[in-house]
């Protein structure tokens, strides 16, 4: 059983699906692992020491060609189509609400596609969830980036000179991502407030130190499976003016909310950017789905009334090696729960939760 990875377009994408380590458990679990030259070169990573766990190196069509399992992170590129074989499988996480035009190319190949953004929200699944593991790393990365752009101290300081207050920190969508950066936030002495959809957030807010913004007569706007959905008119204008008040006393903006396979809901408007303290950072985890607020630009920095605005297609890309880490990780447990090992195949068992949900159909 031959699994195969290729390079990225490095442009756009710098994490890798297979590590050195992660290469080792696959190859004693009796599987082959198949590399492009310089797979790893822009991590620090050498062939070498892809050779030395047992991979092969071979070119991106021999890759593509041998393989029974190919594992990336986008889509592969339409032209790299013509080299893969039929019913071969292909797993990434792939945006499929979105590429459902590329997807189809690929399937018209009778190539078995699965997109790890679909895994349900289930026990089992946790050590595959790759929402989880990347966005924990772009929470944490989003504070960071904030605090460095902000020109002002973090944590309050007593000194003889005077007392330096304490940056307020502001997130909205206390996911995985919200709460990563709520307790990075605190971590670093800022007076942390949260903002969620979901009533059950609050909990989580307040055991990592921070404070949970009510919206008056809330309800719960939690799915089944665990995300948010879509609030009413009246929840958003109550959200509005909660915010707008908020927002006048806030130092730094973390926004996360997104909503699976839809436009990021709007959420800091033009007159409430207007209102917010000159030296004010906002950095919007949303960009690239339309972001939070209004002005972000994805990949730009922008300045409205002396606010910055920041907001990248890809906050990962700053974090390619932690970020790659735990996307092999991911992708091996994922793996393991597809192979039949005694039969050394693949086994596709619709009747198996993950594995129904993540094939596109």
């Amino acid at each position: 059983m031959i699994i195969g990875s290729i390079s990225e377009n490095k442009e756009i994408e710098k994490r890798i699906s297979i590590t050195p380590d992660i290469a080792k458990k696959y190859i004693a679990n009796g599987f082959q692992i198949l590399l492009e030259v310089g797979y790893g070169s822009h991590l620090g990573i050498s062939d070498n020491q892809f050779l030395n766990q047992g991979c092969k190196i071979e070119k991106k069509e021999n890759i593509l060609k041998q393989s029974d399992v190919v594992l990336q992170l986008n889509l592969p590129e339409e032209k790299n189509l013509e080299f893969f074989q039929e019913n071969k499988i292909l797993i990434g996480s792939f945006n499929s609400s979105q590429n459902l035009e590329k997807i189809a190319k690929f399937k018209s190949k009778k190539i078995s596609i699965f997109s790890l953004e679909l895994l349900p929200r289930i026990t089992r699944a946790q050590s595959m969830d790759i929402l989880s593991s990347q966005a924990n790393l772009a929470g944490y990365k989003a504070v960071v980036d904030s605090f460095a752009e902000f020109k002002k101290a973090i944590p309050m300081m007593m000194t003889a000179a005077g007392t330096i207050s304490a940056a307020k920190v502001l997130v909205i969508g206390a996911g995985v991502a919200g709460l990563q950066a709520i307790a990075t936030a605190k971590r670093m002495g800022a007076i942390v407030f949260a903002t969620d959809v979901r009533t059950a957030s609050k909990e989580q807010v307040e055991s990592l130190g921070g404070k949970f913004l009510v919206v008056e007569g809330s309800e719960n706007l939690e799915t089944e499976g665990g995300y948010a959905k879509e609030a009413s008119e009246e929840f958003k204008k109550k959200q509005e003016n909660l915010l707008a008040e908020t927002l006048k006393k806030t130092d730094i903006v973390i926004c996360t909310a997104l909503i699976p396979g839809k436009k990021a809901p709007l959420i800091i408007n033009e007159k409430m950017i207007e209102d917010m303290q000159t030296g004010s950072v906002i950095y919007d985890l949303a960009a690239s789905q339309g972001g939070n607020a209004a002005y972000t630009k994805v990949d730009e920095i922008v300045e409205k009334n002396g606010v910055t605005i920041l907001g990248e297609k890809n906050i990962l890309n700053k974090l390619p090696v932690s970020a790659s880490n735990l996307y092999a990780k991911n992708l091996f447990n994922f793996i393991l729960n597809l192979y039949d090992k005694k039969n050394n195949k693949i086994n596709i068992n619709l009747e198996d939760e993950i594995i129904n949900k993540t094939l596109v159909k």
